[in-house]
């Protein structure tokens, strides 16, 4: 999927649309990528000289990756955090670098998705989290 096709999954727009593009593995979880540019606008002051991508955006990367996984279902609803557990940040991410992004929904309950997600940087693990959201109308 492109980021035409992910807009017509998650109501997230430029930008805070964190994805460039996505597909579903054949064992059901999302493979997708997002290219650091440096003009995003949240590395412009994080850090002066040492540009570095925040955790928490690298947490919605992931995220936002995992809610491909919900195509069909999204129509009239918002995905929203409910946690972030066990977050492991390994390196920093600067501009240049594509993030290879993986998550799968590991279940559900209701409104609830719980997820897990890892971001990758040249085949080598950055990040690394369990998260959940909830689906509102």
């Amino acid at each position: 999927m492109n980021r035409d096709e992910i807009k017509q999954i998650l109501p997230h727009r430029e930008p805070m649309l964190l994805v460039d593009e996505s597909s579903l593995a054949e064992d059901g979880s999302a493979v997708g990528s997002y290219h650091v540019t440096g003009e995003e606008w949240f590395v412009k002051g994080h850090f002066p000289g040492n540009p570095t991508v925040p955790g928490v955006v690298l947490c919605e990367m992931m995220a936002q990756n995992c809610c491909v996984l919900l195509a069909g279902e999204t129509a009239g609803v918002t995905p929203y955090f409910t946690s972030m557990n066990n977050v492991r940040f390994k390196k920093p991410v600067h501009p240049g670098d594509t993030l290879e992004l993986h998550g799968e929904i590991t279940r559900r309950k209701g409104p609830f998705c719980f997820a897990s997600g890892e971001a990758k940087v040249g085949g080598e693990v950055v990040c690394t989290a369990e998260f959940s959201f909830a689906l509102v109308k």
